[in-house]
């Protein structure tokens, strides 16, 4: 059955609108009119254009999106009715209705159509790239096959909800620095464009030989001051050239490797690479995903294209019938650690337990690493910004000494 958003107004004349499924437009119009709805536009349940008013602009429309935490939110409160004993349908159904979100209802109501119409979840999701990763429509396909969707769900959830919270302490992190660089940067190019042109100007004046640091002060005022709208769009350009090289098929192999080899960086990347490789690995193991297949998931999210070449590495001596741990051991990427621990799993039949452990581990080191890291930049912020001033104090002062000095 079709699914319409529409907007109307009730018997009290207030504007109303929402989600419904109906055979046809025509049949949602008598629905609401049953309800004391007058409908005034109708639009399409995928994103189809209205039947009337479509210049009308919704802005709060545009700036909504589906998020993580909204996809957690929903896998969690899915999980908890399946345990309660409602059937599947049912369960969507209800999740549709208290959907504030209007994107996510519609993709709700969709997936609902679909298993309401013999389809399995796994498939319905798997229509909705966007808001359903592989890895979420592999689980729940898993857990679909095994008759415990709910335990999936439940694992699914918990994975969600711990990218999260790695995610918001990496921003967190860099939240502090990123401000106090952005305000010291705008400081000191005010100062240099407006404040210390009119400082030297004096000096200037007097006719007299100006140390090194106060003609270089100088000249870089002048430069700023003269050729700052040449500068500006040009910093800013060749940072939108950069991050577009960056992401390119050509640019991107050669920065992720290049990110590895940099001191205290490439611990931090590596580790965090390697606690969402162990921890998704282990939950689509235990969630009953093949190897392979598993495999072949977690490669597309470590988001370095050197340990995804390492991965795929292994994903194809795996199926040549090798071991997991041997071919990761021999990239040189993962740490011997990891891949003792692996190999210990994989001998003892609790490789899943082991890969926990490892994503425990790691995330934990992440964690520490963060902390310190964060810890360190707020003092290392503030001393570069204070060298910086002191520079330009020193340049001001030396020719005032200087001056104090000729006079007496």
């Amino acid at each position: 059955m079709p699914v319409y958003e529409y907007k109307g107004l009730n018997a009290a004349g207030k504007s109303v609108k929402g989600i419904l499924d109906a055979e046809s437009k025509a049949a949602l119009r008598t629905q609401l009119q049953s309800k004391g709805v007058f409908v005034t536009d109708v639009f399409e349940g995928k994103g189809g254009k209205a039947t009337k008013g479509s210049s009308d602009v919704d802005i709060k429309k545009m700036l909504e999106f589906v998020s993580l935490r909204d996809i957690a939110l929903f896998t969690r409160q899915l999980a908890t009715l399946l345990k309660a004993g409602i059937p599947l349908v049912e369960a969507l159904t209800a999740l549709t209705d208290q959907n504030e979100k209007d994107e996510l209802k519609r993709a709700l109501s969709d997936i609902r159509q679909r298993v309401n119409e013999g389809s399995s979840l796994a498939k319905a999701l798997e229509a909705h790239p966007k808001m359903f990763s592989d890895l979420y429509v592999n689980m729940v396909k898993a857990g679909e096959t095994a008759g415990n969707l709910d335990v999936v769900l439940t694992r699914l959830t918990e994975f969600i909800e711990a990218q999260i919270e790695l995610r918001s302490k990496i921003i967190g992190a860099m939240i502090y620095p990123i401000i106090m660089l952005v305000i010291g940067v705008g400081i000191m190019a005010l100062l240099f464009m407006f404040v210390i042109p009119k400082i030297t100007q004096i000096f200037k004046d007097q006719g007299a030989a100006l140390p090194l640091l106060t003609r270089a002060l100088i000249g870089f005022s002048e430069l700023m001051a003269n050729w700052w709208f040449i500068i500006i769009p040009a910093v800013i350009g060749g940072a939108i050239a950069f991050w577009r090289w960056k992401g390119s098929a050509e640019g991107k192999p050669k920065w992720d490797r290049f990110v590895l080899k940099v001191p205290f960086v490439n611990n931090l990347v590596r580790m965090i690479a390697i606690a969402r490789f162990a921890r998704t690995l282990g939950t689509l193991l235990s969630s009953g995903v093949p190897l392979l297949q598993a495999m072949a998931i977690v490669k597309d999210i470590l988001g370095n294209t050197r340990l995804i070449e390492v991965v795929e590495d292994a994903r194809v001596n795996i199926r040549e019938g090798e071991s997991i741990a041997q071919p990761l051991k021999r990239s040189g990427e993962f740490p011997p650690l990891v891949t003792h621990m692996i190999a210990v799993g994989e001998r003892s039949g609790q490789l899943e337990e082991m890969l926990e452990n490892v994503a425990i581990s790691y995330r934990q080191q992440v964690d520490a690493q963060i902390q310190a890291l964060t810890t360190l930049l707020e003092p290392l912020m503030i001393v570069i910004m204070g060298i910086g001033a002191a520079i330009i104090v020193f340049a001001i002062m030396m020719p005032i000494l200087q001056l104090n000095q000729m006079v007496m």
